[in-house]
């Protein structure tokens, strides 16, 4: 289960106005953090407000030292592409014995703690399934 924070903003949307969040507490309510913010969220206004915050994939071509605005689709598809060639050229199905192992320990997935318990589930199996045995969650760090 993720913190419970308080986001506050201003700016009307359905005016066409920009929304800016202005200020961010935890929420005393909520029963995980009960009003307290840990690092992460005591700089959250800091993180969003950041000149050096990224809002939109970035590519580098072989060979450039510049990163350059890529779409959505185009990033995603880069990722899938090099994923699935690691995944089909280091795959191992067996073992030296033959036994059925199914792993693929070149590539490693790291998850976010700020997670409910069913999404930390499907993501757990979705790595599983793919064979990944690298796999660790910010909330351990």
């Amino acid at each position: 289960m993720a913190c419970g924070i308080l986001i506050f903003s201003k700016g009307d949307l359905k005016k066409g106005e920009k929304a800016e969040i202005t200020h961010i507490e935890g929420d005393v309510d909520h029963p995980t953090n009960r009003g307290t913010l840990c690092p992460k969220g005591a700089a959250l206004l800091d993180i969003v407000h950041s000149k050096q915050r990224l809002q939109y994939p970035m590519m580098r071509k072989a060979g450039s030292d510049k990163f350059e605005r890529v779409s959505w689709d185009v990033a995603l598809d880069k990722i899938a592409r090099v994923l699935k060639d690691d995944r089909d050229k280091n795959f191992i199905a067996k073992n030296n014995d033959g036994v059925t192992v199914n792993r693929w320990i070149t590539t490693g997935f790291l998850a976010a703690s700020a997670t409910t318990n069913e999404t930390a589930w499907c993501t757990y199996k979705t790595v599983r399934s793919l064979g990944m045995l690298v796999f660790d969650n910010q909330a351990r760090v």
